[in-house]
């Protein structure tokens, strides 16, 4: 691909665009079948709590705390039964009815117990919520920071809807989990490991039937995990998917396409396939490990009863001294241990599938940008040389491209001076907006130097770089927001003054005070409640508010009909006036006031000078502009 702007999306319609787009699809999610392999996953997971370390130290505190006060009610309802309900004489008689105040006392006792572990759970539960949230709100943010770092070709080679779901759906699917995970790790583990305590203190030959078979309970939970973890990589990417086809159906030109080919059915019957694969992705995914709970539950409801045969075994064979107190305490012991034990286990479960979201996570957090500032990066210096460009045999291939293919620009040089109107014009394909993605560091020269105020923009902060240049481009984007709104977006401190003076220099001040709401007009998603020249207006009049010393119009008038072409480029000519300006046209009509026009074939510079110069040279240039100027008399 050379010259226009990278990537795009292909022409994809029926049965065509399916065929087309099912083997990269396949490819896709082959690749994907299991979650990327992260190495250190488990040590970086936890570097994300490294804040949070008091916190985490209170939380603790409280879980042992909780653990001491579990252990104490069992062991109360021992003695409640043995020496309150049932007492017996130092002769182990009855003493023939219950012990009030010794009872009263232990059933005080108890609910003090109770009320002091409801208190440090509710504590504890807030603590282990606001951690988890604050982690994952982190990485949220952590995400979308680096993301917004990526260089421009990560975007064009990767669909919108994929990034927003790894974004969304992974981020947050792992936010419930681990919010979630965190609270309940921490108070069933309290509670099994109270409960298991106090099931020793009391009888340690019913304890240890009691668990004999928990290793084996383990050992199948950790493969159910495994299997989980693996449908969870999957199940994401489908959702993926979905994301991606909403957004590509659903935004606005979406919707115009699809209807303007009456291919809604298409489109539905894609997204309903995508979502029959959603459900069936659920589903296994829910029902992987149900079998396994159903006979964990099984066994751990059946131990009650093992317990009483046990116990009368043992009663019976005088291998221990087992009371009516010791096995009621037990099994009530035993039957608080049921819920947290399958609570703890389906946490595990938890912790293994989102183990694979982590890792998609990671993937993206691992990705290097490809332009980075250098460590001795500098600012623009703001002196005579503000506002020259410079290329200096610049040799540029897009990233995606074929390596033994011709370059998209094959060694460029030109000087644009302070102030200098320059035009890049030729063939499409030849490489002219690749000049204004390569003026702004969009995209890094792959050979050569590119120059901006006399500095190589290697050697210059991207921040400070790009502040210096405005872009109107021919696909204008405004936000689903007010006109005031979008034109802030370029200076956020903007008064209502500054803008309407940017407005009137424009061309468009008159046109949004016809307006019932003014500045205050919401212009809908991509600005689709205004016309084309308005769109366009409003997008010079936010880089105008910007005030840079470079402009870039990237063929901002080549979309428009020709009365909103003339109101339009009278804007840009004001516009331009006193500042550098680089524009890349498709129309030479409105280039021919130009200081200097380069004419680009095949990625090199053909031809340069004024309009009367190319045109009286008859070369590339005098022969476009006859074509531009000849077409309308054919066309008639």
């Amino acid at each position: 691909m050379h010259g226009g702007a990278p990537g795009g999306q292909s022409g994809r319609f029926g049965k065509t665009r399916t065929r087309i787009a099912s083997a990269d699809e396949a490819a896709q999610r082959a690749e994907n079948a299991e979650a990327p392999k992260i190495p250190h996953l488990l040590r970086r997971i936890s570097e994300l709590f490294a804040p949070h370390k008091a916190a985490l130290a209170t939380t603790v505190v409280l879980v042992l705390i909780g653990a001491a006060l579990s252990v104490i009610p069992p062991l109360l309802t021992q003695r409640a039964f043995d020496d309150g309900l049932f007492p017996v004489g130092a002769d182990g008689e009855a003493t023939g009815g219950p012990n009030l105040p010794v009872l009263a006392t232990l059933v005080l006792a108890m609910i003090a117990v109770f009320i002091i572990a409801a208190l440090l759970g509710v504590w504890q539960t807030w603590l282990t919520a606001t951690i988890g949230n604050k982690v994952m709100g982190a990485l949220r943010v952590r995400l979308f920071t680096h993301l917004q770092s990526m260089e421009l070709s990560f975007f064009t080679r990767t669909k919108t809807g994929v990034i927003q779901s790894r974004l969304q759906n992974d981020v947050g699917g792992v936010a419930s989990v681990l919010t979630n995970t965190v609270s309940s790790v921490l108070g069933n583990t309290v509670t099994v490991i109270s409960a298991f305590v106090a099931m020793l203190l009391l009888n340690w030959q019913l304890t240890a039937i009691a668990l004999v078979l928990m290793p084996i309970m383990v050992l199948a939970q950790r493969r159910v995990g495994q299997v989980r973890a693996r449908l969870a990589g999957k199940t994401q990417e489908s959702l993926s998917e979905m994301t991606a086809i909403t957004q590509e159906t659903l935004s606005v030109s979406g919707i115009l396409l699809s209807k303007s080919f009456t291919r809604q059915q298409s489109e539905i019957g894609r997204y309903a396939d995508e979502n029959q694969n959603q459900i069936r992705l659920q589903v296994k995914q829910q029902m992987t490990g149900q079998w396994f709970f159903a006979m964990v539950n099984i066994f751990m409801s059946s131990i009650p009863a093992i317990v009483y045969l046990a116990a009368g075994w043992l009663i019976t064979g005088g291998l221990a001294d087992v009371t009516a107190g010791t096995i009621v305490a037990f099994t009530t012991v035993q039957a608080r241990l049921l819920f947290p034990l399958m609570g703890l286990m389906r946490v595990a479960l938890d912790l293994q599938t989102s183990s694979a979201l982590f890792a998609r996570i990671f993937e993206y957090l691992d990705l290097k940008p490809s332009i980075t500032d250098a460590p001795d990066a500098r600012d623009v210096t703001n002196g005579p040389a503000l506002g020259r460009v410079e290329f200096d045999d610049v040799t540029f291939r897009y990233p995606d491209a074929d390596g033994d293919g011709r370059p998209t620009l094959d060694g460029v040089s030109f000087v644009i001076e302070p102030g200098q109107y320059a035009a890049f014009v030729g063939p499409s394909g030849a490489g002219k907006t690749t000049v204004s993605y390569l003026v702004p560091r969009l995209y890094e020269a792959s050979g050569g130097s590119v120059r901006f105020a006399g500095d190589d923009v290697r050697e210059l902060r991207q921040e400070s770089l790009i502040s210096n240049i405005g872009i109107v481009s021919q696909e204008t984007y405004l936000f689903h927001a007010t006109i005031a709104e979008n034109l802030r977006y370029a200076k956020p401190d903007a008064s209502d003054a500054e803008l309407e003076a940017a407005a009137r220099a424009a061309n468009i001040h008159e046109t949004i005070a016809s307006f019932p709401d003014g500045y205050d007009t919401v212009v809908g998603e991509r600005g689709y409640r205004l016309s084309g020249g308005e769109k366009q207006r409003i997008a010079i009049a936010r880089v105008l508010l910007k005030d840079p010393a470079v402009l870039v119009l990237d063929e901002a008038t080549s979309a428009l009909d020709t009365i909103s072409e003339r109101v339009v480029q009278q804007a840009l000519d004001d516009a331009s006036r006193g500042r550098t300006t680089i524009a890349i046209a498709h129309r030479l009509s409105t280039v021919v006031a130009a200081d200097v026009i380069f004419v680009i074939v095949a990625g090199r510079i053909v031809e340069r000078g004024t309009h009367a110069e190319l045109v009286a040279n008859g070369g590339v240039y005098a022969s476009l502009y006859r074509q531009q100027e000849e077409r309308p008399v054919l066309e008639v």
